[in-house]
């Protein structure tokens, strides 16, 4: 049984930082974790991936040189670190699991339920 927990979220003022963590168990997914988040009325993005073997990292244009993922393979956990937050950045994050290219939206098959950023202006 494979599971994400997601934890972390929170209410930021904007330019304020926080950090996500996920906490995976009883998967296979031994090559990538990524975060995606969904505004109200929009639907779900990428934000960012990571290669649980390598490191390697991958970002979307609207958070790099803002916010940086990592990983604890130790502890089965990755982290989602996000600096200088705008409203616009304001969603529900959810960690995904999958194998595959750390880009391909598509290989991420397994989901937390998310947990909930807010961003004040």
């Amino acid at each position: 049984q494979v599971q994400l927990t997601e934890s972390g979220g929170g209410v930021v003022q904007a330019g304020g930082s926080l950090r996500l963590s996920c906490v995976y168990s009883g998967g296979n997914f031994r090559y990538v974790v990524g975060w995606f988040r969904q505004a109200p009325g929009k639907e779900r993005e990428f934000v960012a991936g990571i290669s649980r073997l390598s490191g390697a990292t991958y970002y979307e244009d609207y958070v790099k040189g803002r916010f940086t993922i990592s990983r604890d393979n130790a502890k089965n956990t990755v982290y989602l670190q996000m600096n200088s937050l705008k409203p616009e950045d304001a969603a529900v994050y959810y960690c995904a699991g999958g194998s595959g290219s750390i880009s391909d939206r598509g290989r991420y098959i397994y989901w937390g339920q998310g947990t909930q950023v807010t961003v004040a202006s």
